[in-house]
């Protein structure tokens, strides 16, 4: 009997330690500890974390140790008796100030990282960073450059296994955050909707952005680079389909970059003046109905009944072409507005493809000029 107790007793004793080898070998690929990051800050954060981490594992050892100890050294089958005394002023005191110490000893690391963490002054850069249902908008101040970066459409497809899984699913943008490398960047974080939370490891940022209110944090990148991030905060039903992408390229890269997303919005501009036809607009819109309407208002058309308004039939696609102008724009009745994330052609095209689409055939059209006109009456 006693063989196979200690059969038993190496048998399990080699299951536990081919689990414990088999976790630490691949403990990079679960991450099951923080990621350290690249930017100095991250590195710090990782530092301080693991020292807590060791001075608690030290607290653990010491504490159950003892007390593993005591009841090995103190059992019934020794013949020990438990003591009996009411109170000990000095162990008291002992187990007041150690603690109080250590409290005190982990602050100071940690008060000195806090105040790197939250001081945004003397930035190179300003970063307008708005969360939408479900999208990120960016805007550099000052440089009058903005867009908004979507889930991509590759990993759209790979959602309903149109494609299969890549390496990044779920977390490829169809338009990357750039910023300079050895560069102070402050990100001013906000929200256009409801709560989100902007969240990139690898830099050491994580922020609430809350409609009404702005948070602030930074970073600074030192060598060039491609980090991804997610929403950490549920937002709604595409919750986990707002990624984040940002690179770090060289100070000229990035300038050139610049010049080129100036030029883009030039176009931008320029392409508002013109007039399309009602083939072309129907045929963009159907695409910036399919990416940008689809999900809520259902790639038929049809919606969902109490939730999203069908457009199918709808009195809004079918009625005066002002009131669809001003939803489309303006929002409403909880729906967001889209003014903003929509150019003056991607807005003409989507208003003239919902208003001639899945029945509705009003036979009308919505020029960027109109849509242009419009915002400016506003």
């Amino acid at each position: 009997m006693l063989s196979i107790n200690k059969r038993s007793l190496a048998l399990l004793f080699s299951g536990v330690s081919l689990t414990l080898l088999s976790a630490l070998a691949g403990a990079g690929e679960w991450q099951l500890n923080m990621t350290e990051g690249v930017t100095s800050i991250s590195k710090e954060v990782y530092g301080l974390h693991m020292l807590i981490f060791y001075i608690c594992c030290a607290i653990g050892v010491l504490v159950f140790g003892a007390m593993f100890i005591s009841m090995y050294l103190h059992r019934k089958s020794r013949g020990a008796e438990a003591s009996h005394f009411h109170e000990s002023v000095k162990l008291e005191l002992l187990w007041t100030i150690v603690p109080a110490l250590i409290l005190i000893g982990m602050a100071f690391p940690a008060t000195k990282t806090l105040t790197k963490i939250y001081d945004t002054d003397n930035a190179d850069l300003d970063i307008l960073v708005t969360g939408y249902q479900w999208k990120w908008k960016y805007e550099y101040i000052g440089q009058d450059v903005s867009f908004f970066a979507n889930l991509s459409d590759a990993s759209k497809a790979e959602i309903f296994n149109g494609e299969a899984k890549s390496e990044h699913y779920l977390l490829d943008t169809d338009k990357v955050l750039m910023i300079p490398t050895g560069k102070k960047v402050r990100f001013l974080v906000t929200s256009a909707d409801v709560i989100h939370s902007w969240w990139v490891a690898d830099l050491a940022v994580k922020r609430d952005a809350i409609p009404g209110y702005i948070n602030e944090s930074w970073t600074r990148v030192d060598e060039p680079g491609l980090f991804r991030g997610q929403c950490a905060e549920l937002c709604g039903k595409d919750h986990g389909f707002m990624p984040i992408v940002v690179k770090a390229v060289t100070p000229e890269e990035f300038d050139a970059w610049l010049a080129q997303k100036r030029e883009e919005a030039a176009a931008i501009a320029e392409a508002a003046k013109q007039t399309l036809s009602f083939d072309e607009l129907y045929a963009q819109g159907e695409a910036v109905y399919n990416s940008q309407c689809s999900a809520c208002h259902q790639p038929d058309g049809k919606g969902i009944a109490g939730t999203f308004p069908a457009i199918a039939g709808s009195p809004l696609a079918m009625g005066d072409v002002v009131g669809h102008l001003d939803r489309v724009i303006n929002g409403g009745q909880g729906m967001p507005p889209f003014g903003e994330q929509l150019t003056p052609v991607e807005a003409a095209a989507v208003i003239t493809f919902q208003r001639n689409a899945f029945g509705n055939n009003m036979g009308d059209q919505v020029q960027p000029i109109d849509v242009v006109n419009f915002k400016q009456g506003q």
